[in-house]
């Protein structure tokens, strides 16, 4: 293909091994996971729509590269090594998070109306403090710890009143020990988060909401978490319409990566979300869930944030929140078959238990074929 200006190209994992054993050597293992992917799809896009899409194995990617531009198979190489890359673990605090499992976040909601809770973890600490103590137990990795509703339609929260309600539960989960991550856009309240004993930013934003954001990141040296959202404003779900939405959150989420990069946040200290549910349709979730496997290509580790979400609902009779654990626990393990490294949920013990059973089955077929002779 020539120099084609606006064109990009994506690599997509589409078929999947039990191990690398299974395919006599011809898979990799994706970003450290324990997902191993044997075929692939080559995607070239121009002007938003699909021009090239090349079919290809696991020892064939060189072959894939026939065609194409430089700049375009030069990319095509970065991805490549992303989708093999092994991420190192964070230190947060005492705790060491690695990415060669499924780890859960657990989830803290400290708003007057929490739809998980109704609100009861911020009026009442010791209701809050048993809860996080209670998924620690389970196995939570990291207690995220968030004041402000992101919900459509709701109303912006003031920067002192989500301070008053996430200090005092984050100064509760450090003296547990817990990692603990802080879901905010705003810059004050990192900054205070971080020093009541926060170690993780988790912002929706992606650090476009609050021009210090960055700044501030890049000089503590925290990591730093960069979901997708359609809205830079107030309204996150704003001006959420798409050509095609998988293509064009990864381009999103790689922009918010480079543009963190340059602002001086260390690369290796980035996790990335696809933001199912934010400015997103039913179609467009489910397109992303789908294709959650192409976001390795970006090169950071991932985070799955579907516990209880409104999709769930929406394909199983409308129940209302309460009553969504199976579909989330379904998309838990959509999300671990794709590699993802954190699993931000309510129900921490259920979902460890479906991770643990999960990577059983991983450890499993890793020996399946010990025994079996080759052709």
């Amino acid at each position: 293909m020539s120099d084609t200006g606006d064109a990009r190209v994506y690599l997509h994992p589409i078929g999947f091994a039990s191990g690398p054993q299974a395919e006599d050597g011809a898979a990799i293992r994706l970003a450290g996971s324990m997902v191993y992917a044997s075929r692939f799809a080559l995607v070239v896009r121009e002007g938003g729509a699909p021009v090239q899409r090349v079919l290809f194995g696991a020892r064939e990617f060189e072959s894939a590269l026939d065609g194409l531009d430089t700049a375009l198979a030069q990319e095509a190489r970065r991805q490549w090594a992303n989708l093999q890359k092994v991420h190192a673990p964070w230190q947060a605090g005492e705790r060491t998070i690695r990415f060669d499992q499924p780890q859960v976040m657990g989830v803290l909601n400290v708003t007057p109306d929490s739809f998980f809770d109704g609100g009861e973890f911020l009026e009442r600490p010791d209701a809050g403090q048993a809860h996080a103590a209670a998924m620690l137990e389970a196995g939570a990795a990291v207690i995220d710890i968030g004041g402000e509703s992101t919900r459509p339609g709701a109303a912006a929260t003031w920067e002192g009143d989500e301070k008053d309600r996430v200090l005092p539960a984050i100064e509760y989960c450090a003296a547990m020990g817990a990692a603990i991550s802080v879901d905010t856009r705003r810059a004050g309240v990192l900054e205070a988060a971080l020093k009541a004993g926060a170690h993780i930013a988790n912002d929706v934003s992606a650090l476009r909401y609050d021009p210090r954001s960055a700044e501030l990141a890049a000089n503590s040296g925290c990591p730093v978490i960069l979901m997708h959202a359609p809205g830079s404003g107030d309204d996150l779900h704003e001006g959420g319409e798409y050509r095609d939405v998988v293509s064009e959150v990864f381009d999103f989420l790689k922009a918010a990566r480079d543009r963190a990069v340059v602002g001086g946040v260390a690369e290796d200290r980035i996790m990335l979300d696809p933001g199912i549910g934010f400015g997103k349709s039913l179609a467009d979730n489910l397109a992303l869930l789908n294709a959650l496997p192409l976001f390795h290509a970006l090169g950071s580790p991932l985070l799955l944030g579907v516990s209880r979400k409104r999709m769930i609902g929406a394909l199983s009779h409308e129940e209302e929140a309460h009553d969504r654990l199976g579909g989330s626990l379904a998309l838990a393990m959509r999300g671990m078959d794709a590699g993802v490294h954190m699993l931000r949920v309510h129900d921490v013990k259920e979902t460890v238990q479906a991770r643990n059973v999960w990577r059983g089955l991983r450890d499993a077929a890793l020996t399946d074929f010990a025994q079996l002779p080759m052709d």
